[in-house]
């Protein structure tokens, strides 16, 4: 069997209502299935997919007094579990370097706290995050990469607070090493 990508990423949160206006609202992201589960034994769970691009999705699941599952979590993951934001993210293609700019652009527009676009020497980034305080990510590739990429090794060194993934992340990441290959736009 070949590997295909993701069909789908499921993540929860506590306030499907909100969830829904920013992924759909802001992100513009289809929704593309939604539904109520009830459970047997009590309460409901609200379910939805958003269509990400290319057959791939995001669903968000919102439990309502279903037994044993308790009424407030940090659905942010990160926070949850005590480490960085980086730790745990997920990243959206962007397309180009110039859709990553119309991108940052567009979320600070509509009020989203964004950080400035990020060289990685291979890709390109910005980070936001979502109303469940979730860590999120546009990237573009800039070049295609090379053996030498997969090949652990020391690349550069950050400061701990860049893991923490906010507005000041681009002041503190250090320029890439050169580009060894390029990538056709």
């Amino acid at each position: 069997m070949s590997h295909r990508g993701f069909s789908h990423i499921g993540l929860s949160t506590l306030d499907l209502d909100k969830t829904r206006e920013f992924y759909e609202g802001v992100l513009g992201f289809k929704p593309v299935v939604a539904d109520t589960i009830n459970i047997k034994e009590g309460g409901y769970l609200r379910h939805v997919f958003f269509d990400v691009g290319h057959d791939q999705l995001i669903a968000f699941l919102e439990p309502n007094g279903v037994p044993d599952v308790p009424a407030k979590y940090d659905a942010g993951i990160n926070r949850g579990l005590g480490v960085p934001a980086g730790f745990y993210h997920f990243a959206f293609e962007a397309g180009s370097a110039a859709a990553l700019a119309e991108k940052r652009d567009e979320l600070h527009a509509k009020g989203v706290v964004v950080t400035d676009i990020v060289g990685h020497g291979w890709a390109q980034s910005i980070y936001f995050k979502d109303p469940n305080g979730m860590s999120l990510e546009y990237c573009c590739m800039v070049r295609n990469l090379t053996e030498d990429d997969a090949t652990i090794q020391e690349r550069f060194t950050i400061p701990r607070g860049a893991l923490e993934l906010d507005d000041t992340l681009s002041a503190k990441v250090p320029a890439a090493k050169p580009a060894r290959g390029t990538r056709k736009a």
